[in-house]
């Protein structure tokens, strides 16, 4: 085709989703045929496209910075920060050489491409590099210029001669990036960031031909999360640049360290002069400083943050930061003052890789082959001991550097090893990369059966080339690089993958980036976090891995008590109570052990409680045994005393039958204590209160029908008495089988409805089991003593009545006696019975049981003992009757 033959007009795609107005822009591709391989079309070669067929021209400020020549068939545009006069220029007066970086590895991957027999065969590649001065509208007419093929843009139509564009590679910011997605949204053009992370592009409706290769940053909250995790950081602050990407990133990262179970000391925006006056700057970094959070997450900008530190390093106390991906570029702060505070600090990196060549590459540039850069030619004069002209003719280093000579290098001056450093390739490496994605989608689309080499479309790409159609090549590319797998999901996010580099700070110009972990994410969304604790270097103020907590670590026996008003990270630690443990450290609630076991004085594990229960073995029950033994084998000798002697007018006279009935009863009574004494069983629970219950009942009552007898034979021997047809057994045997079966009712109701049953008291004593019978029902337990009670009173009432009668046959006056001792013993029992807890109970109820019944035992029987044994002339007939005479 002749220089200035009309060429194709340009095909404008039908969005049906309008992106948002533009606001960014980055670096473009082009497609060219190679001129040193046979051509395998009649694919015709037309002339650059910009107004100058022999260069292309970039300028910034009004000055051209690189003027380029290279055309080819297919073209990449290449929207780039050129502007030397960047961030580094104003804070430390050198000249930023991070985008000179980038420029050499986009020219560089063309050119390899170009040189490779076996990507891309017969095709060459063009490029145009334009500068985005990172400025949203220059980026967004850079695109529009690409896209025309000229210098002012012609929207919707292509007016190069030459060539056919492939697709745009850039930005490095998302503002930028974004104004061009606009554009290239609009027509379909493939768009290739190498550093935009926000979240905000995986919209396929907002952002329908973005892709990038650079992670997502949408995952590094979630490695952000794992990383405090990791380290036991609870306590962090935040800081975003106070724009939309900021707010949205410190909102999501404060969302996710909650969830994780952290705490955000602060969250500020930062906006640095002349956005904001000194006064709120001020204030930002008294919050960073006077935070008792030692660790910092920086999620800004980097501009943001290097003017932050401007104004924090100067004697501010130290911080662990942690930067994010698009922060992470450190290298530029050793010029910073003081930058030793940021030494030991944690960065998430884009995965480093290595460019081969490509230092041979930069270091063979003499200075005269840069005369069309400006920004070249300042890096040279800043590495080097000589200088040499601008393009225009102009030298402003005639008074401070010789003119260098054509045979001088850029590899052989002094400082070009730190200025241009090239062992840690992280962003650089993503503009190789991006390069390599579109050579790889066109070979792709090219050497596909729908566009092949003998097709019309493969014979004629420049005139047949749609941009649409290389998105469906783009999604199915897959290559390897030196930092992984490189391949686009369907949002246009490459693989998630992120270094965690350690900055560690030597001097000015030596400082070091150590690779101390990763962090992978799958396709399914799953975590791979791989971290090294021997490699990292912390800052020399720590000793230790630094502590960042709202509140020390609760040790096991503690519980963390957490401070009104504050977040969950800020608590006090109190001692578990007794009876409750904490085996773990930050435990929020004390465990309660088991009913059998008890906290150690620590609070930290559960101990077996002491087991305690009235055995015959105790003190106390050898003694309480001992003494029912006794009192029962008094009794039986009592017993023994009244059958040897059962014919005597005493034994007699006294209701013989009833006397043997109630000594029988207070046997048993006596006996029955030893169901008290030994470690509780279902059985002996079941024996203790029934048992004892029903046997004093046949005591109650024998002594209650002794009274009514007594009574009734007194008054029979009045003439005409009505007593006479009651005088003899029968009614004092009525009586004692009816009271008896109204407490076998009582108790057989109380078995029925809640039988006692063997039970531990773990409250009566702190850290003893004290295994007892439960009564099972109060209101059963109460009604048999009551009706016992009943009994008892009503015994005394009767006998105090006939207390009166005549001596010789009247043992009134002993149950009286007998009476108000036993009532005084069960009276008493019942506040003491209430008051004691554990086998104190036990011992009461069995002491209540023993003196009641001695008392019987004593006040009834041991005078007549006394009589029979001791005085057997007062045991006759004749000396009662005397008696009964005299009285």
């Amino acid at each position: 085709m002749e220089k200035g033959k009309t060429i194709n007009k340009l095909t404008v795609g039908s969005p049906t989703d309008i992106p948002e107005p533009p606001r960014n822009i980055a670096p473009i591709f082009l497609l060219a045929k190679r001129q040193n391989k046979p051509a395998i079309s009649s694919l015709k070669i037309a002339p650059m496209f910009l107004k100058k067929a022999k260069n292309v021209v970039i300028s910034s400020q009004g000055k051209p910075l690189v003027q380029m020549n290279k055309a080819g068939a297919p073209m990449v545009g290449e929207v780039n920060n050129l502007d030397s006069k960047g961030l580094a220029t104003k804070f430390s007066g050198s000249t930023s050489t991070r985008y000179l970086l980038h420029y050499f590895a986009f020219i560089y991957a063309i050119e390899e491409i170009n040189k490779n027999l076996e990507l891309l065969p017969n095709i060459t590649l063009g490029y145009n590099i334009q500068d985005s001065q990172v400025n949203e509208a220059k980026a967004m007419k850079s695109t529009l210029g690409i896209i025309s093929g000229r210098d002012v843009p012609v929207p919707n139509y292509e007016c190069r001669t030459r060539g056919s564009l492939a697709a745009i590679i850039g930005d490095m910011s998302s503002d930028t990036s974004i104004a061009m997605a606009t554009i290239t949204g609009l027509y379909r053009y493939l768009q290739i960031s190498y550093g935009a992370m926000d979240p905000v592009f995986s919209d396929r409706v907002k952002f329908p031909s973005f892709y990038r290769t650079v992670p997502n940053m949408i995952h590094e909250p979630h490695g952000f999360a794992r990383l405090l995790k990791h380290f036991g950081w609870t306590w962090v602050g935040i800081l975003t640049s106070d724009d939309d990407i900021g707010t949205r990133a410190g909102e999501e990262l404060e969302r996710e360290i909650t969830r994780s179970g952290a705490c955000v000391a602060f969250n500020e925006r930062l906006r640095m002069p002349p956005h904001y006056t000194d006064e709120e700057t001020e204030r930002t970094v008294n919050v960073v400083s006077q935070s008792t959070a030692n660790v910092v997450i920086v999620y800004c900008t980097k501009e943001d943050w290097m003017a932050f530190l401007i104004f924090y390093l100067e004697g501010k106390n130290v911080k662990v930061w942690l930067a994010s991906a698009s922060t992470s570029y450190l290298k530029e702060h050793v010029f910073l003052p003081r930058p030793q505070l940021l030494n030991g600090s944690l960065a998430f990196s884009i995965p480093r890789g290595e460019i081969p060549g490509l230092k041979e590459y930069m270091y063979s540039v003499t200075p005269f082959s840069l005369e069309h850069s400006f920004l070249l030619l300042d890096t040279w004069a800043l590495c080097s001991d000589c200088a040499a002209p601008y393009p225009d003719g102009s030298f402003p280093y005639e008074y401070i550097l010789p003119r260098c000579t054509e045979n001088q290098t850029l590899g052989q001056m002094r400082l070009v090893g730190n200025v241009l450093d090239v062992s840690s390739l992280h962003f650089t490496y993503s503009v190789y990369t991006a390069v390599y994605a579109v050579a790889h989608a066109l070979h792709h689309m090219i050497t596909s059966s729908s566009v092949n080499a003998r097709s019309p479309e493969g014979q004629n790409l420049s005139k047949h080339f749609n941009p649409r159609q290389l998105h469906h090549h783009m999604r199915n590319i897959h290559f390897k690089t030196t930092s992984g797998d490189m391949s686009f999901d369907a949002q246009g996010d490459s693989p998630a993958r992120f270094d965690i580099v350690n900055w560690l700070y030597i001097s000015k110009v030596n400082v070091t980036f150590t690779n101390v972990g990763n962090i992978i994410i799958n396709s399914a969304g799953q975590m791979q976090f791989n971290f090294s604790d021997r490699d990292i270097h912390w800052h020399p103020d720590f000793t230790q891995i630094p502590r960042s907590v709202c509140s020390e670590s609760c040790p096991p026996g503690f519980w963390k008590v957490l401070q009104k008003d504050r977040p969950i990270c800020c608590y006090d630690c109190a001692p578990c109570p007794d009876g409750e443990i904490t085996h773990l450290s930050d435990m929020e609630n004390c465990i309660t052990c088991p009913r059998d076991q008890w906290s150690n004085e620590r609070r930290d594990t559960c101990i077996p409680r002491i087991t305690e229960f009235l055995a015959y073995d105790d003190p106390l029950g050898v003694v309480l045994s001992s003494i029912a033994s006794f009192f029962s084998l008094l009794t039986a000798g009592v017993l023994g005393i009244f059958i040897k002697y059962r014919k005597t007018p005493l034994v007699k006279a006294n209701n013989r039958d009833l006397s043997y009935t109630l000594l029988l009863s207070l046997m048993l009574c006596f006996l029955c204590s030893l169901l008290f004494i030994g470690r509780p069983s279902k059985t002996s629970c079941l024996l203790q209160q029934t048992s004892f219950s029903i046997i004093f009942t046949i005591a109650v009552s024998s002594v209650l029908g002794k009274t009514i007898t007594l009574i009734i034979a007194f008054k029979a021997t009045k003439p005409g008495s009505k007593f006479r047809k009651w005088v003899g057994t029968r009614v004092s045997s009525c009586l004692l089988l009816l009271c008896t079966l109204v407490q076998v009712l009582i108790c057989t109701m109380w078995l029925i409805h809640a039988a006692p049953f063997p039970d531990i008291d773990t409250k009566s004593e702190t850290g003893k089991m004290i295994l007892q019978c439960n009564e099972g029902s109060v209101i059963g337990f109460y009604s048999v003593v009551g009706y016992m009670g009943f009994l008892s009173l009503l015994s005394f009432v009767v006998a105090s009545i006939a207390r009166k009668l005549p001596d010789s046959f009247n043992e009134a006056q002993l149950i009286t006696f007998s009476m108000l001792v036993f009532c005084s013993v069960w009276i008493s029992f019942i506040p003491a019975y209430l008051s004691t807890k554990g086998r104190d109970m036990v011992a009461v109820e069995i002491f209540a049981i023993l003196t009641s019944s001695a008392g019987l035992l004593g006040c009834i029987f041991f005078p007549k003992c006394y009589v029979i044994i001791l005085r057997p002339e007062r045991n006759t007939k004749q000396y009662l009757m005397e008696k009964h005479t005299k009285t």
